[in-house]
């Protein structure tokens, strides 16, 4: 078979047959096709799609290109549930949820990616605290999620290593925003990691890939009938991201507002809204609660108490990070050299999110090409929401860059993505709505 024979056909909009995806499966994990043709077909399925069942049988393809979890011999005595978002600008859910549903008594195997995009990455933020293994081998990994109750960590070479080579190849070539291809590479991960249940965070609005809400909803049932198919029960919520989530974007500075979110020292009100309905909801898909408000409560009081900070600080030293991560985490994440305020005069009304996602990108914070290397202390800090009065006291945002020019360059960036104007917009949701598969 010519894999050129393969690109056309999609090119010209057929249906990829079993011995085509096992094909280009094979292709992606061993390396033996290269990045243009693989590029090329990401853009025929980018611009002509696929079927369900295309989707899925790709799916379980990935999936079952390298190793798959089995939890069933490691006598948890909880379900093993994890949560994926499909991106966003100062999405650090990751690390409030995952300690926050391990002290509820869910096991969390969470293997996340890079920064895709506009949107940041799970793994190189993990990457900010010093020591911390994104890569430690499945031993390790196991052992931790038995002891601990969750452990973040990156894709491994392992696990679904066909999806590891075609994300990376699609966050540089501009077919990231594919239904059937964001569908494949999220459940390939999950399906590989043995889940029970696994919650989906679908962003929608100008900082999403899915930028309206009938897109955010293909996506979701997408994944929902997918995950079903694989005997995967999935539960999908859509939120908002038509704005910065929470006061950072960046990598070091949404560890540090992570680490403030479960010390209980600053928890954002539409970040903790997300994190609480997410995490409640991997409670109800994991069988723990039946209740969504019990549940929400549940999670404020892992929160509250303190346990959920404690089970970040012992997964993060678990894994190599410092054992008194959490208690004093401001020594230990990385700093930016320069640190300066924007300032703008009215009521800040709207932000072009994805702009201000590229302008981290700018900042040495995101790739422009596959491997490049991160500033992992840029970023901005103190972002104001949607409907804040903005004077010489309070700013739009901090600039944490890594020279002059760096923070000048993003302080008109980020200005030209922001409507300053006089008067406050309506209050909008952060919480859409929430979809359920079958069980």
């Amino acid at each position: 078979m010519l894999f050129t024979d393969v690109i056309r056909s999609k090119r010209d909009g057929g249906r990829l047959g079993d011995e085509e995806i096992a094909f280009f499966v094979r292709g992606l994990a061993d390396g033996s096709l290269p990045a243009e043709q693989v590029s090329s077909l990401a853009m025929a399925i980018f611009l002509n799609g696929m079927t369900s069942e295309e989707a899925g049988k790709l799916t379980i393809a990935m999936a079952n290109s390298g190793t798959v979890l089995d939890w069933s011999g490691e006598g948890l005595d909880g379900p093993v549930v994890d949560k994926h978002s499909t991106g966003g600008v100062g999405d650090k859910v990751s690390f409030m949820l995952a300690p926050i549903a391990a002290a509820c008594g869910c096991y969390v195997p969470m293997i996340s990616g890079r920064g895709l995009g506009h949107t940041g990455g799970t793994t190189d933020k993990a990457e900010c605290i010093p020591g911390y293994d994104t890569a430690p081998d499945f031993t390790t990994f196991r052992k931790v999620v038995r002891s601990v109750g969750c452990a973040i960590i990156g894709q491994t070479s392992d696990l679904a290593p066909a999806d590891r080579r075609l994300y990376s190849i699609r966050d540089v070539t501009g077919t990231v925003e594919s239904v059937p291809l964001i569908t494949a590479s999220i459940l390939s991960k999950k399906i590989a990691a043995g889940l029970d249940a696994l919650v989906m965070d679908v962003k929608v609005g100008n900082g999403a890939f899915m930028d309206s809400d009938a897109k955010a909803r293909e996506l979701a049932n997408s994944i929902i009938a997918t995950a079903a198919s694989a005997g995967l029960a999935t539960h999908a919520i859509i939120t908002d991201m038509n704005e910065v989530l929470g006061t950072t974007a960046g990598n070091g500075v949404e560890i540090d507002e992570a680490m403030r979110f479960l010390k209980n020292e600053e928890r954002e009100a539409r970040l903790n809204e997300v994190v609480l309905a997410l995490c409640a909801e991997m409670l109800v898909v994991g069988g723990i609660e039946n209740d969504r408000d019990a549940a929400k409560t549940r999670c404020d009081e892992a929160v509250t108490s303190g346990k959920a900070a404690d089970v970040f600080g012992r997964m993060a030293a678990a894994l190599g990070g410092p054992a008194d991560f959490v208690d004093n985490h401001e020594k230990h994440l990385p700093r930016a050299p320069v640190v300066r305020p924007v300032h703008a005069d009215g009521v800040l009304s709207g932000v072009d999110t994805r702009a201000v996602g590229n302008a981290i990108i700018e900042l040495g914070g995101g790739r422009r090409s596959v491997g490049e290397q991160l500033d992992l202390s840029v970023g901005f800090t103190q972002f104001a929401s949607i409907g804040t009065r903005l004077d010489a006291e309070r700013p739009l945002a901090v600039v944490n860059a890594a020279s002059e020019a760096d923070a000048e360059a993003a302080e008109r960036h980020l200005l030209a993505a922001s409507t300053v104007s006089g008067e406050a917009p309506a209050d909008r949701a952060v919480v859409y709505e929430i979809l359920e598969g079958p069980a």
